[in-house]
């Protein structure tokens, strides 16, 4: 037997409980159970296992504790649940990722998906762990090629970086991020699929991410018909997946979609358990359970790798103020909207790039490449400052240098946003410039050289002769 396998069974092994604590329903009282007999040994967050006279066992999860009793929440409706069942408890949940689970797809409980057996890794793993220590992080690592021209160019992303992807409902997020899954520079993608409808698990799979996609992927997903403890749980099953290999020294892609339904999930735990909403429902632990969540991705320590992460945000009728959008704002190193109208329009992806921004900036470029991203932004700015007044033919060319200059560039810097980048980062930024300057943008003296070292006129020449 290979010496992987004999440690991944000698840890299965060992965390077969020595001793198992039983007690007894005690009543039910809407979607929770009261236990008695397990007040000296239960803690939070606990498993517990009851056994239904009628039917397979009912698992759960401990919320409150008393002397009197225990309060558990059970992971489906408690039907066929009677007074003096047997409810035995394990100890909280951990997880035990291995190398082999990539291109596998799990349940937030570590068991397989995909109808084939998965093999235990030989460390376990708290689900809550807490993150590398503040002081011993490093920075922002190097850009990162993203396959996309936007994200190349004007708004970069950095390894160990954290992204918000904030969209309503049928805008796109879920497309752009299997767009990212497939051709963004990383070791290894995990994915979190956090109360997705079932039909669509198998859509993103293999239509989303496709073979190439998931040959470097690891899925973790529950459905939107599960218990509001698993969705939670999935998050933090695959946040401990990720992990893994990030202490394995590899450059992990971290996506969650979504953190609102995270957040959702958590809603009607923390109810159940007693807590008082506060925040337009939420209750007031969801502000700590969604940072501390975040932490744990971003740069890692010594020879560790890096979590570059990005958290999908469901902002119901874009309200960009609602409190899971407002919480995620303040802790994340930048963020991308995602706009409806763009998208009725049948730009995708859908990016409003005026309402968007990249943390890493301007560190993460170059002088000229700066100069490139002010211009454009600047360019789209007059023209949705303007864009009423020139629809509706108010305008006169030339009686404003600049809008004259935003006019021209507006149709191609629209389609730039929307296109794939097969070539590289720097064709992406020559692209650009040449947009640019075909609106008439002049770059400031000693930036108009790209990296590789070649003059931007060249550039345009070269293309021209091409053309």
């Amino acid at each position: 037997m290979p010496q992987k396998s004999l440690a991944s069974l000698q840890a299965e092994i060992a965390a077969l409980p020595k001793i198992r604590h039983v007690g007894r329903v005690s009543s039910v009282q809407g979607n929770t159970l009261c236990l008695t007999g397990l007040s000296g040994v239960a803690a939070i967050g606990d498993r517990v296992e009851i056994a239904r006279r009628s039917g397979t066992p009912l698992t759960g999860e401990v919320l409150q504790l008393d002397r009197d009793g225990v309060i558990a929440m059970p992971d489906e409706a408690p039907s066929g649940v009677s007074v003096g069942d047997r409810a035995q408890i394990s100890p909280i949940g951990t997880i035990a990722p291995d190398d082999s689970w990539v291109s596998r797809v799990i349940d937030p409980f570590g068991q397989p998906m995909d109808g084939r057996a998965l093999r235990r890794g030989p460390v376990s793993r708290l689900l809550r762990a807490s993150p590398p220590a503040p002081a011993q992080r490093r920075g922002f690592g190097a850009r990162l090629e993203t396959g996309m021209a936007a994200f190349n160019t004007l708004l970069p992303i950095v390894r160990g970086q954290r992204i918000g992807l904030f969209a309503g409902s049928g805008v796109g997020k879920s497309s752009l991020l299997a767009n990212l899954g497939r051709n963004m520079e990383a070791d290894v993608v995990v994915f979190a699929l956090i109360g997705e409808r079932g039909r669509e698990l198998r859509d993103f799979i293999e239509n989303g991410l496709g073979p190439a996609g998931m040959a470097r992927s690891v899925v973790v997903a529950a459905t939107s018909d599960q218990s509001p403890l698993v969705r939670r749980r999935c998050a933090w099953t695959a946040m401990a997946v990720a992990e893994h290999f990030r202490d394995a020294g590899k450059q992990v892609l971290f996506m969650a979609d979504s953190i609102t339904r995270f957040a959702e999930a958590h809603r009607e735990v923390a109810i159940a358990a007693g807590e008082m909403p506060a925040l337009r429902g939420f209750p007031a632990s969801t502000s700590h359970l969604i940072m501390s969540l975040c932490e744990r991705a971003g740069a890692g320590v010594g020879a560790a790798g890096d979590i570059t992460a990005l958290f999908s945000v469901l902002v119901a009728g874009s309200d960009m103020e609602e409190p899971v959008a407002d919480i995620l704002r303040g802790v994340l190193d930048g963020h991308v909207v995602l706009d409806r109208q763009i998208a009725e329009r049948g730009r995708f992806p859908a990016i409003d790039l005026l309402r968007s921004v990249s943390r890493s900036l301007p560190a993460a470029a170059s002088p000229s490449e700066n100069a490139l991203i002010g211009r454009a932004r600047a360019l789209l700015g007059t023209y949705a400052r303007s864009e009423t007044m020139v629809r509706a033919g108010l305008y006169s060319e030339g009686s404003d240098p600049d809008l004259d200059q935003a006019m021209r560039a507006w149709s191609e810097l629209d389609a730039f946003l929307a296109e794939n980048e097969p070539v590289s980062l720097q064709n992406s930024f020559d692209r650009l410039g040449l947009i640019l300057r075909r609106a008439g943008y002049q770059p400031p003296e000693g930036t108009g050289a790209s990296r590789s070292g070649a003059p931007a006129a060249a550039i345009d020449d070269a293309r021209a002769g091409a053309g």
